[in-house]
Formats: structure tokens, C-alpha cells, sequence
């Protein structure tokens, strides 16, 4: 398949993904330092850390079930793809793979502070 278009231009712009997505880059921006400490040079490359995270999010904020249902969204839907920072021609993680990646990068920690900073930005309003 020929893609003409950029993957940012296939959501659309009210799309609530949108803003979710600036507002995870922003968090995850200040989450860098850590995943370079994750991440040693030389070895093995395995999954993003910051990738593992989106999709997680993405699983949370659409209320996937389970990794291998996750996994199959990425796999079709470009939004989704978008989200997670994957081209249209990229290959998704196996769900083994993607497992042990998020248990052996991802703590509870560094899952709770990427979500208290996306819920500290002035543009996320609680529910009353």
C-alpha cells in the first residue's frame, strides 16, 4: 500500500486522541532521563519504553482487555498507530514480546509517575 498522506493527518482534528497524544509527549519528555537509564547502550534492542507506555495508555483509555486484543488494534488501526509513534509499515511487537518488555521496563513507579504528570497538566480537568 501507498501512503501519500501523513499519519498525523489520518486523525482527525477534533479527535480527543489529539490532545491526549501532546499531552502524553509532554510527559514523556520529562520522563526522558529515566528511560536513558533504562535503555544502556550496546545490547539487545527491544521496545521503546516511551512506546510501551502509549500503548498502555491507549489500552486504559479504550478499555482493551488484554495485551493480545492490543496488540491486533495496533496491528489495523492507524490512529492507534499514530498514537504509539509507529509507521503504517512498521511491525508491531508479538503480545509475548510486548509482555515481557513492559514487566522488565515498566515499573509500578515509573507507570505512576507518567500518569501523575499527564494528570498535573492545566489542561486535564477532574471529574466533579
Amino acid at each position: 500500500m501507498f501512503l501519500y498522506i501523513s499519519t498525523a493527518d489520518l486523525n482527525p482534528i477534533g479527535h480527543p486522541l489529539r490532545q491526549v497524544c501532546l499531552l502524553a509527549d509532554q510527559a514523556l519528555d520529562r520522563l526522558n532521563p529515566t528511560f536513558c537509564q533504562l535503555c544502556p547502550e550496546g545490547g539487545r534492542p527491544s521496545s521503546p519504553p516511551e512506546q510501551l507506555l502509549l500503548a498502555l495508555l491507549l489500552q486504559a483509555i479504550y478499555d482493551i482487555r488484554s495485551e493480545r486484543m492490543l496488540i491486533e488494534h495496533l496491528d489495523h488501526n492507524l490512529i492507534f498507530r499514530r498514537f504509539v509513534a509507529l509507521n503504517p509499515d512498521d511491525h508491531v511487537w508479538h503480545p509475548t514480546t510486548f509482555i515481557k518488555n513492559r514487566d522488565r521496563l515498566l515499573t509500578e513507579e515509573l507507570m505512576t509517575l507518567f500518569l501523575e504528570l499527564l494528570l498535573v497538566a492545566p489542561e486535564v480537568k477532574p471529574l466533579r
